[in-house]
């Protein structure tokens, strides 16, 4: 019989609690849109045009890849670099036809959007012509095209609404911002402390029915009392357009937070990626932005309009 000794089993890190991530999450959120919205409000239109496009570059970049990681984790066909170039193109496209400096009329925007998106489609069907060695081509075209409007296209909505003609859009852009994530904030608190039964325990354990009622009390609540304070700001917007947004956008938040922790799911990860530790990815920053992102939009063209 051996004498030597078994040596002791390393300790395994205990992972961070459900309040710590929250935290950590928040304040990850507030340093990252605060760099923006200081930028928005310098009162220096060429600072605040580029600050804002190179912030929304690092979050496209960052999103596909993450979004694309999350594919092949699930061992589905994709065309990363397709979707990463067309991710770019699109958004930095964007940016110069809204901040007019593409030499056309912003209002074109959506026309050239349009027909990207058939180009970028046919450019992946291309693409699968020249990968002989990939059987599954509908499948990387199908998961390409759905990174790019996920991350890209969803992203490019809080460009249309930071560049609203009417009104002043940098204040509908922090009005959406505060009450995106005041719907997460109350979602948490609300449902850490009464929070009894569960939504879809499958896709997400810890979301409850009782903190979905948070959600939309606290987006409400921020909605109210942001266009009672700057409601000037923004043209057409009234005390009942933000009761409707606030409990519009709560809800979007919410379902937008349960997409993103359907595709986790699937991949079989936690967290979207580890840039940031304990917290999680650049996905997990923007699940409920993306969403509500044209949701805000459209409200604001075809209701405040």
């Amino acid at each position: 019989m051996s004498n030597e000794k078994s040596s002791p089993a390393a300790p395994v890190a205990a992972s961070p609690s459900k309040g710590l991530v929250f935290l950590r999450r928040l304040l990850s959120f507030v340093v990252l849109w605060s760099i923006v919205l200081g930028a928005e409000f310098s009162g220096n239109r060429l600072i605040s045009d580029y600050v804002f496009l190179v912030i929304l570059v690092v979050l496209t970049v960052l999103g596909l890849r993450e979004f694309y990681r999350l594919v092949s984790r699930r061992g589905l066909a994709c065309f990363p670099g397709m979707g990463l170039c067309g991710g770019l193109l699109l958004v930095i496209s964007t940016f110069f036809f809204l901040a007019g400096r593409a030499g056309v009329q912003p209002a074109l925007v959506n026309d050239f959007e349009t027909a990207f998106l058939i180009l970028f489609v046919l450019g992946l069907c291309f693409r699968q012509f020249l990968a002989r060695t990939n059987p599954d081509g509908l499948t990387a075209i199908s998961t390409t095209l759905f990174g790019l409007m996920y991350v890209a296209w969803l992203l490019n909505f809080i460009q249309k609404i930071n560049f609203y003609p009417r009104g002043d859009g940098h204040f509908f852009l922090l009005y959406f911002i505060l009450v995106t994530k005041f719907s997460d904030t109350g979602a948490y608190l609300t449902g850490s402390l009464i929070g009894r039964h569960k939504m879809i325990p499958r896709i997400s354990p810890g979301k409850t029915w009782e903190g979905f009622g948070g959600a939309i009390l606290f987006s409400t609540g921020v909605s109210l009392a942001y266009v009672h304070a700057f409601g000037s700001r923004m043209a057409g917007m009234g005390l009942r357009d933000a009761a409707i947004l606030g409990v519009l956008l709560s809800v979007t938040a919410v379902v937008g937070d349960l997409i993103e922790s359907l595709f986790k799911r699937e991949a079989g990860v936690k967290d979207s990626g580890s840039l940031f530790p304990g917290v999680g990815g650049i996905l997990d920053l923007l699940d409920s932005l993306l969403f509500n992102a044209p949701l805000m939009y459209l409200y604001m063209r075809l209701v405040l309009s």
